[in-house]
């Protein structure tokens, strides 16, 4: 079989979500990693078991990072309101910041597809991404306990709590910078990328965003359009 259309023969046993959690069971860590998609198309894996895909995992993982996430906001915004509460929690948990725990985790590449949608670019869709998230806590709440499942979810999503806690989480940065820029007038806004990092299929770009002739910030991400969100969001840190 083409080798392109067959990732589930990538050896997940060692696999460590960069330290911070080594499955049991790789079992559940495959099915956790395996899109419907490929489900559909596959009865069986390469090794003869029956195939299965991530919904079920979802699902469970869903409701434990609800309630994690809100735990933690609970016990450190002890004067916020339930509806402020609600809406910081919505922001950390929403698919474009699950799609950023699955890029820190580097599961893009594990992730099985069927032909088709790993054909559409199913790897980069943030859709499929924040999926397998979500099944891969699921999975670790059934590999081990709530509480291991707690403190996984506690460490990798940290920054994006202290983001979303501080209202600086998922933000159109470039509209706020241009709208800071131009307040008394046009100005010169240009985001230049000046490095390029990586093999085709996980490149790294880096941009840095000029008002005339200054730099105002530098930033990175899998995409051009990640990495000038970036570069405005330090500029706009940086109090310009």
């Amino acid at each position: 079989m083409n080798k392109l259309f067959d990732p589930q023969t990538v050896d997940v046993s060692n696999f460590d979500f960069n330290g911070q959690y080594k499955f049991n069971n790789t079992k559940l860590l495959r099915q956790a990693l395996t899109h419907s998609s490929y489900k559909r198309e596959n009865e069986v894996y390469d090794n003869g078991d029956a195939s299965d895909d991530n919904e079920r995992l979802e699902f469970l993982g869903d409701a434990i990072l609800d309630l994690v996430i809100g735990d933690i906001l609970f016990k450190s915004m002890p004067d916020e309101k339930e509806g402020n509460l609600s809406k910081i929690r919505a922001g950390i948990v929403c698919e474009e910041s699950l799609a950023k725990i699955a890029d820190i985790l580097d599961i893009s590449q594990l992730i099985i597809l069927g032909r088709g949608e790993l054909k559409s670019g199913g790897r980069n869709k943030s859709s499929i991404l924040a999926d397998a998230v979500e099944a891969i806590i699921g999975a670790i709440y059934l590999d081990s306990d709530y509480y291991t499942c707690y403190d996984f979810v506690a460490t990798i999503f940290d920054h994006l709590i202290v983001q979303a806690e501080n209202g600086m989480l998922n933000h159109d940065y470039k509209s706020l910078l241009q709208e800071k820029l131009q307040k008394d007038g046009s100005v010169d806004i240009k985001y230049v990328t000046y490095k390029e990092e990586g093999p085709d299929h996980k490149k790294t770009f880096y941009v840095k965003v000029f008002c005339g002739s200054k730099e105002l910030g530098i930033g990175s991400g899998r995409s051009k359009k990640i990495a000038q969100q970036e570069a405005a969001k330090d500029a706009m840190l940086k109090g310009i």
